[in-house]
């Protein structure tokens, strides 16, 4: 009985957890096309990269230009944003001027190094 009762009180506190975290809708719009360029490129597979160039700068500067939701820290993440979103421009631009595949791995791995930087920064320590 007190096995089924800690149980119970562990998932009941998760799912507390889970409720108190609080999303970012451009973060994750800009999330799933990095996932969707970044690990192709590890594999040294370009193309998704190519292909979806100006969707990243796009959700970068949606991302850039959206309210900074309750529970992230505005003041740290709006100046690594301004920084992500140069990095995909540059991105863009060397897609444009078909730049070398290794060009591109080392510009597409520095904006994910961005993002993971803004990741680890953007969460108000107060919430």
């Amino acid at each position: 009985m007190k096995k089924m009762l800690l149980i119970a009180l562990v998932s009941t506190i998760g799912l507390g957890l889970q409720a108190q975290k609080k999303s970012w809708k451009e973060m994750d719009d800009f999330h799933t096309v990095m996932g969707a360029t970044f690990h192709p490129a590890e594999e040294n597979n370009l193309q998704p990269l190519k292909e979806k160039a100006e969707d990243l700068i796009l959700k970068a500067k949606d991302w850039q230009q959206s309210t900074v939701p309750d529970g992230f820290n505005g003041d740290v993440t709006k100046p690594i944003l301004k920084k992500l979103v140069k990095q995909c421009k540059i991105i863009q631009r060397s897609v444009s001027k078909n730049k070398p595949d290794a060009v591109l791995k080392n510009q597409i791995t520095a904006a994910h190094d961005i993002f993971h930087e803004i990741m680890e920064k953007c969460r108000d320590e107060k919430h």
